[in-house]
C-alpha cells in the first residue's frame, strides 16, 4: 500500500445543512442539489459528505454517537490566518471548541466543530512548510 490518504468521508446527519456549511467556508463541489453524496476536492485529496446511517452500513460499523477518535485539521500560513478562518467557520454556525492561542509545541491553534460533531483543528506550525497548492511538507 502506497503511503498516502485519497479520500476523507464524513458521516452526516442533514446533508443540505453539512453541504451549506462547507460552501460556507468558501469550498466549492460539481454535485448537484439533489445528489446523495457530496464531494470536495481538497489539495491532493477528496472530501465526501454522505448520510451517516449508509456511511456506517457500507463501513460495516456500527454506527454509534460520540467522537470517532479522529480530528481533521487545515494548516495555514500565519498565526493570524487562523483567526481568519475560526471566524469565518463560526459565521458559518460552527461551534468552536477551542479559541485560536498558542500551542505547547510552538505554533497556534484553535479548533471548531461542524453541525455534525467533525472536529477541525485550524493551525499554524512554523516548524511545517506549505506549498503553494496547499501540500504540507514535513521537513521544509
Amino acid at each position: 500500500m502506497e503511503q498516502r490518504l485519497s479520500l476523507i468521508t464524513l458521516g452526516v446527519s442533514d446533508l443540505p445543512r453539512a453541504r451549506a456549511f462547507y460552501e460556507a467556508l468558501g469550498w466549492s463541489t460539481g454535485a448537484e442539489p439533489d445528489d446523495d453524496v457530496v464531494f470536495f476536492q481538497a489539495g491532493g485529496i477528496v472530501v465526501a459528505l454522505w448520510d451517516r446511517a449508509r456511511l456506517a452500513e457500507d463501513s460495516a460499523v456500527p454506527d454509534s454517537p460520540g467522537w470517532g477518535g479522529i480530528t481533521l485539521a487545515h494548516n495555514v500560513r500565519s498565526p493570524a490566518e487562523v483567526d481568519e478562518v475560526i471566524a469565518q467557520a463560526r459565521a458559518a454556525g460552527a461551534t468552536v471548541g477551542r479559541e485560536p492561542a498558542e500551542t505547547f509545541w510552538g505554533g497556534y491553534s484553535g479548533v471548531f466543530i461542524d453541525h455534525d460533531g467533525h472536529p477541525w483543528e485550524v493551525a499554524h506550525n512554523p516548524h511545517w512548510g506549505i506549498g503553494p497548492d496547499g501540500s504540507i511538507e514535513l521537513n521544509p
